[in-house]
């Protein structure tokens, strides 16, 4: 077996999947990240965090199904340059007879592969392979495997397009060479993400008995990027919807400075200045048809909270209150977010009533002192909400009864645990779902089916739902101790990659916050 075979990841990627210390994980992907050879390091660490190079391809579990019916090979022989090559001829099959020609492909593929390397394929595939290696487990064992600190390392991934890339750079031409990867104007980044607190007293003693409050719009995140007269808008996820929003972009192009980079959220309000709702919004969200009669229609307003480049000043690494000041001196008033410096608690409360009685979702609060953390969910920003939220992903459903016969209605939710790389189930719910939202459910979770069991259908985890409860409770029924009280539906995060779902540690820090647990 030799290390640049696909059989080598697999056996890694098994072992990787049986033990549940994060550290022993660390150290068995250390150990055959440093025996690869230069051309496999993209694609091994790709394969080993659950990607592949050239994205998804549209593979359905419905082609994998087919193809996992093919005999697998006696022995295994592809190596991951020939696995990768194949991938890329797969993605660049399009036009007439396509679908076919994939499905061919697909077939030589797995004939070629043995029985461990066809399970490997198809969960890869499909983006199910659970063996704990996510971006984090990767990046701790590229530390492990280079001896180059993990914080240099997270801050190249920040910008970098992949994490392969990373530690290819890393593992190849050591620290030094990380600093390539920083901003660039008009090609975006990973925003910052919040931790969770359950009032603005509690934010206040976790950031030091002072900090930044903004109010926090039930609207959707964008960067916007300004390099003379050309303006790019993306959102959190990095689509492109510039054409989508021209009344954002000549804003932004009338400020006066060349190059600028901007974070913020666009809303779309009703005659009284509130907010409508949120699926409103998003109907402009990657509309490129008819965006001036949209436009007359629906009219959307850009609220900006901070700047991260002006200039040739890159200032992600500036404290919250340096680049607030900028952005104070470059964008007036009716574009910023409405913003309170405070050590009062009372204070606090009173400007959370305010973002509430305007019809938002509550506050967030901020370190003065915080750097700009892009892609992380940084403890120098907290979000304060009226109701406990979660952003959660369905891991599957159950078949409705009753009026909701034929549809799947009650939903499997769960949330990422970092230190295991798997999902833990936190409760059900089918409350706050409308008639239309359970005819979309349906035909979403449908599309992602990957088994069943008597009323049961389980889906590939794509989909992040946004969950109003009362409170946490202690529960032994699910595995991470803790279950949600009171749920229910408040919206798909059609906006949100399950990278951004809250994650374990999110929801534990809510149950601490309520005066119990971190579970188990």
């Amino acid at each position: 077996m030799t290390m640049d075979s696909l059989q080598a990841l697999v056996e890694v990627s098994a072992q990787v999947a049986q033990v549940r210390s994060r550290l022993r994980k660390v150290e068995l992907l250390a150990g055959y990240l440093r025996a690869l050879a230069r051309a496999d390091i993209p694609v091994a660490v790709a394969y080993l965090a659950g990607q592949i190079r050239q994205g998804r391809c549209g593979i359905g579990p419905a082609q994998i199904s087919r193809v996992m019916q093919i005999p697998a090979a006696p022995l295994a022989s592809l190596r991951l340059a020939e696995l990768d090559a194949v991938l890329a001829t797969f993605a660049g099959v399009s036009g007439s007879g396509s679908a076919a020609r994939r499905q061919q492909i697909l077939e030589g593929l797995f004939a070629q592969a043995d029985e461990r390397e066809q399970r490997f394929l198809a969960g890869l595939l499909l983006g199910e392979l659970r063996q704990g290696a996510l971006a984090g487990v990767m990046l701790d064992a590229v530390a492990a495997a280079t001896g180059i600190a993990a914080d240099p390392l997270r801050r190249a991934a920040m910008y970098a397009d992949s994490l392969s890339e990373v530690a290819q750079v890393a593992l190849l031409e050591g620290a030094d060479a990380l600093s390539q990867f920083g901003l660039k104007v008009l090609a975006p980044i990973a925003p910052m993400l919040a931790q969770t607190a359950a009032d603005p007293a509690s934010a206040l003693e976790q950031l030091g008995g002072r900090a930044v409050f903004d109010w926090k719009l039930d609207g959707a995140r964008i960067q916007v990027h300004k390099e003379g007269d050309v303006v790019r808008v993306f959102t959190r996820s990095a689509n492109d919807v510039t054409a989508s929003v021209p009344e954002i972009v000549e804003r932004v192009r009338e400020l006066p400075v060349e190059r600028l980079v901007l974070d913020g959220e666009v809303i779309a309000l009703d005659a009284q200045d509130r907010p409508r709702p949120f699926q409103v919004t998003m109907r402009r969200f990657g509309r490129r048809i008819d965006v001036p009669a949209m436009r007359e229609r629906l009219p959307l307003r850009a609220f900006f909270f901070d700047c991260l480049c002006v200039g040739e000043r890159v200032l992600v690494g500036a404290p919250l209150s340096e680049r607030v000041a900028i952005l104070d001196e470059l964008v007036p008033d009716a574009a910023r977010i409405p913003r309170l410096l405070t050590d009062s608690s009372a204070q606090a409360d009173a400007f959370l009533a305010q973002a509430l009685q305007a019809g938002h979702e509550g506050v967030m609060a901020k370190a003065m002192d915080g750097v700009y953390e892009a892609g992380n969910r940084g403890a120098s920003w907290l979000k304060i909400k009226h109701v406990h939220t979660l952003d959660l992903v369905v891991l599957g459903a159950e078949w409705g009864h009753g009026r909701r016969t034929g549809t799947l209605s009650n939903l499997h939710l769960g949330a990422l645990d970092p230190a295991t790389g798997d999902y833990v189930m936190l409760g059900k719910t089918f409350k706050g779902l409308t008639d239309a939202l359970l005819k979309w459910q349906t035909q979403a979770l449908l599309a992602r089916e990957v088994r069943r069991e008597p009323g049961v259908v389980y889906v590939r985890p794509e989909l992040v739902v946004e969950i109003a409860f009362s409170d946490l409770q202690v529960s032994t029924r699910y595995p991470g101790g803790l279950a949600l009280r009171l749920a229910r539906v408040k919206r798909y995060r059609e906006d949100k990659r399950v990278e951004d779902a809250d994650d374990m540690s999110a929801v534990r820090a809510i149950h601490v916050a309520q005066g119990g647990g971190v579970g188990r």
